[in-house]
């Protein structure tokens, strides 16, 4: 018999701001930095408070220094210290990459294991209400190319939560995505702390006719699609990998061995990103044995628009998803078919960044 606890409802920066404050309560060496934790608004309300609760030492503003405050977050976790590092937009990560890439996801390689780098850097992503070309972006596949980073893109609030506890009990550094569209989206999380394992997919809807991975926010827009196919007769499997890197290639692959069909949809560009490889991961395990069709979709090969207009052809949506679908199962000669008409609601009430 479940308990009302069970059915516990939280937002998905809840989710967040709970996994923070709990650890933070629990560890004393866990701490937060970064560009607005400490505002009225608490980034998203991901943070919100924690300099009150906790102090200004464990929870604090940084300058406009991405790269400074990166080495000295790298500084802190090897001298034990379990720094979380927010980036309100992801974009200015960039100006972290060879901190990141070239000390702290190489430290306990080049050490042997005697050095460890215990740090998380939460990048938001994603659209808005018109950030443009420079605020908008998704960079999870360069991380994904570096062998000692963990990277994770949780959906749901419960994976967000169990997700971000994972992280920052880990000893390597983990790059935590968040799409600044599911911070308002509610789902259920379980009061306990709990850990969402790294290279476990979830199947959010199980289907027979295709498989359909989203990857962070798209997989909220695929679980729509599936239900605009339906009308057409057509049963999609909608799959989060949740984890990007390590990548749950086994639960992808058997699902498409089952439905010969694997549509990958990307909040980023196509070229060289994570949908390329999972495609190809999927070819290299079963391609020998079981041919299948394939097709991605993703961010339109031009730097991210500003207009609204814009960003709705720019970006996949439940209808182009469905779309895309209905020709994969069908064939380019089937009879032309138009998906019916649903909002994605935490795009149409977004109004600001903070």
């Amino acid at each position: 018999m479940s308990s009302p606890a069970d059915n516990r409802t939280l937002t998905y920066g809840e989710a967040v701001f709970e996994a923070t404050r709990s650890e933070m309560a629990r560890d004393s060496k866990v701490f937060v930095m970064g560009q607005g934790v400490d505002d009225a608004r608490g980034m998203f309300g991901t943070t919100l408070g924690l300099h009150k609760e906790f102090g200004a030492e464990r929870s604090f503003d940084v300058p406009l220094a991405e790269d400074a405050m990166t080495g000295i977050g790298i500084g802190a976790a090897l001298m034990g210290m379990r720094p979380i590092q927010v980036h309100q937009r992801m974009d200015f990560a960039l100006l972290c990459m060879n901190q990141l890439v070239n000390m702290a996801a190489k430290m306990s390689y080049m050490f042997s294991g005697a050095h460890r780098v215990p740090m998380v850097v939460r990048a938001i992503i994603g659209r808005s209400w018109g950030q443009g070309a420079q605020h908008s972006q998704a960079f999870h596949s360069y991380f994904m190319h570096i062998p000692g980073l963990r990277v994770v893109a949780p959906t749901t609030p419960h994976d967000a939560k169990g997700c971000l506890i994972a992280a920052i009990r880990d000893d390597n550094p983990v790059v935590m995505i968040e799409h600044r569209m599911l911070h308002n989206v509610r789902g259920v999380v379980p009061e306990e702390s709990y850990e969402i394992p790294y290279g476990k997919a979830r199947i959010l809807s199980p289907g027979r006719d295709v498989t359909i991975v989203g990857i962070s926010h798209m997989a909220l827009e695929c679980v729509r699609a599936k239900h605009l196919l339906e009308a057409a007769g057509i049963d999609a499997e909608v799959i989060d990998p949740v984890s990007l890197s390590p990548l749950d290639i086994d639960t992808i692959s058997k699902s498409v061995e089952r439905t010969g069909r694997l549509l990958v949809v990307d909040t980023g560009w196509l070229s060289c990103g994570a949908s390329s490889e999972i495609l190809a991961e999927v070819f290299e395990k079963i391609g020998h044995r079981r041919p299948f069709v394939a097709r991605r979709l993703g961010y339109l090969p031009t730097p991210c628009p500003t207009t609204r207009i814009l960003e709705n052809l720019y970006y996949p949506s439940p209808q182009s998803i469905a779309e895309a679908t209905y020709r994969l199962v069908r064939g380019a000669d089937a009879p032309a078919w138009q998906p019916g008409k649903v909002d994605s609601s935490e795009v149409a009430e977004f109004r600001g960044p903070f």
